[in-house]
């Protein structure tokens, strides 16, 4: 892809390119979408629970050949990293809308396993292109880009249910046929915009203090989006005018950060000549490694050691600490028991006796943009004014989670309801929180494989809470069906899974306690040097 003849500023074209990574991660959560199409499968498939919660595994197996992005990241551009994981997911949601559309015959057991694993990789491409680029990027403001990209991550659940439901009355071979399609025409747009810009011609004065404002926005047109879903479960049922109506409005919401680009080249074109005038680059192209020599200005000793938390780490540097790995369990026990809630959203609704569990699936979607675009924000804004170490926010939302689980396994009327929204907020804070953390404590060199390391988690945890807790102690507790399948009423079904989650959720706050401890060094010397950073625009601004 050859260079984009775009306004005479970079700076146009990297805000072009995050608003072409919001809409990315909007469409590219399609993996946490399963409850809505997995009853479908498991009638026409004729599957236990279990063999249901396998399919869920193996979509989330997927994730774990996210390393391979990891790899790629570093060695191709992006629109490469986007163009493999939109084709991967329109071949793996296609050929399962094939199949819940019966214009095929169901595949064997092990092929939907294949597509089911393919579907769930292609995200892992979209979501390394997209937070790898971004936070290359945006170095200065980690937290919200962090907080607003996997926002929209948590969305896309919601957005993609709730267009469904308006266009399509949710029937599940639209909803696949939608999941295929959608994500591959925004990738093959992306691809034109998307792209790590050189630091050096980008970071000035202006640009870090007008980041904050631009970011501000983003973050209102989202909580926007986030509110304007949440008002659908409420009117959803009001005739198909308004369902049309309704999705024109929320296209035209997710079009609405095209402000921020469209703002910054009338800026550009107006300011380009006196800038390059008067103003003197903030960050200069220097030898530094790690988050802390990149954030302090400090210039680098070329020893023969190993390095230190907050500098560049290879990725088996990175693995040789204990650092890593109590992030690495904790990101676990977060993920791991969010992602079983999520795969068996559709059978817990079941059996606490709701028919429609849509709004679960929408209730926990949003919820989780919530806790990933406020966590993301509260963090960079402490990290930044008090040297609050970003493991507390995990260690925060764990005990949360422990109170959600417990309400869950008591079954009590509209406990479900509640369970689901502080499910999603907490797994929303988990997955915002840990992306800039891994960067700011191992560097973002090899920052691509590094995360797609700590994405493993989500098929590990999927196997172990989803495919074997969950799937093992429901089929206990299930009767037998005509065709050889099972189910499973009342809330006894779930009741021992929640609360051996909720026992992992403890384990993962004592783990982000002792992480907080081990890295609050680090964290106070990133608070002191936005302060020097901070002092130096402001006498830029004055002079």
């Amino acid at each position: 892809m050859g260079s984009l003849n775009l306004p005479p500023s970079m700076t146009v074209l990297k805000w072009l390119g995050f608003v072409s990574a919001v809409w990315v991660q909007a469409i590219s959560g399609n993996n946490y979408t399963f409850s809505n199409y997995s009853d479908a499968l498991k009638s026409l498939m004729n599957l236990t629970q279990l063999q249901l919660n396998n399919l869920s595994v193996a979509k989330d197996v997927g994730k774990a050949f996210g390393l391979l992005a990891g790899m790629a990241s570093d060695r191709f551009p992006t629109w490469v990293i986007l163009l493999i994981g939109s084709v991967e997911g329109l071949v793996g949601y296609g050929a399962q809308w094939l199949v819940v559309s019966r214009r095929i015959s169901p595949l064997p057991y092990w092929q939907m396993c294949i597509f089911l694993c393919m579907g769930g990789n292609s995200t892992t491409w979209m979501n390394t292109a997209v937070l790898v680029t971004c936070i290359r990027n945006f170095r200065k403001n980690r937290g919200p880009v962090s907080g607003i990209l996997k926002g929209y991550v948590g969305l896309s659940t919601a957005i993609f249910t709730d267009l469904c439901f308006a266009l399509f009355s949710s029937d599940p071979s639209s909803f696949l046929l939608m999941l295929s399609l959608v994500p591959f025409a925004v990738c093959l747009f992306a691809m034109f915009f998307l792209r790590e810009i050189p630091t050096q011609t980008t970071i000035t004065a202006a640009d870090t203090q007008q980041e904050s404002n631009y970011f501000s926005v983003f973050n209102v047109l989202a909580v926007v989006v986030a509110v304007y879903l949440l008002c659908f479960d409420f009117i959803k049922n009001s005739g198909r005018l308004i369902s049309q109506l309704y999705s024109m409005g929320l296209l035209i919401l997710l079009g609405s950060p095209l402000i921020i680009p469209i703002y910054s080249f009338f800026k550009s074109w107006n300011s380009i000549r006196s800038r390059l005038d008067l103003e003197e680059p903030l960050v200069k192209e220097e030898a530094v490694t790690g988050a802390v020599k990149e954030e302090t200005g400090e210039i680098a000793m070329i020893e023969q050691r190993a390095p230190v938390i907050g500098e560049e780490h290879t990725i088996f540097e990175a693995v040789r600490t204990i650092d890593f790995w109590v992030l690495f369990v904790s990101f676990l026990c977060g993920v791991g028991t969010g992602l079983a809630v999520m795969n068996n959203m559709g059978q817990i609704g079941l059996a606490l006796g709701y028919a429609d569990v849509s709004m679960f699936v929408s209730l926990t979607s949003i919820w989780g943009f919530f806790g990933r675009i406020l966590s993301g924000t509260l963090s960079e804004h402490f990290l930044k004014k008090a040297g609050t170490p970003r493991p507390l926010w995990n260690a925060a939302s764990q005990i949360l989670m422990t109170v959600g689980y417990v309400l869950m396994a008591m079954a009590m009327p509209g406990s479900l309801y509640i369970g689901s929204v502080i499910v999603g907020i907490c797994y929303g804070v988990r997955l915002s929180i840990t992306v800039p953390t891994a960067s700011e404590l191992f560097g973002l060199k090899y920052y691509g494989l590094i995360y797609n390391i700590l994405i493993l988690n989500l098929p590990i945890g999927s196997f172990l809470f989803s495919g074997l807790l969950a799937g093992f102690l429901y089929d206990m507790e299930a009767t037998p069906t005509e065709g050889g399948g099972n189910t499973c009423i009342g809330g006894h079904c779930y009741r021992i899974v929640f609360l051996v989650m909720a026992l992992a959720c403890v384990i993962g706050f004592v783990l982000d306690i002792w992480l907080a401890f081990r890295t609050k060094e680090l964290y106070s010397k990133l608070k002191a040097a936005n302060k020097r950073s901070t002092k130096k625009v402001n006498n830029n601004n004055n002079s």
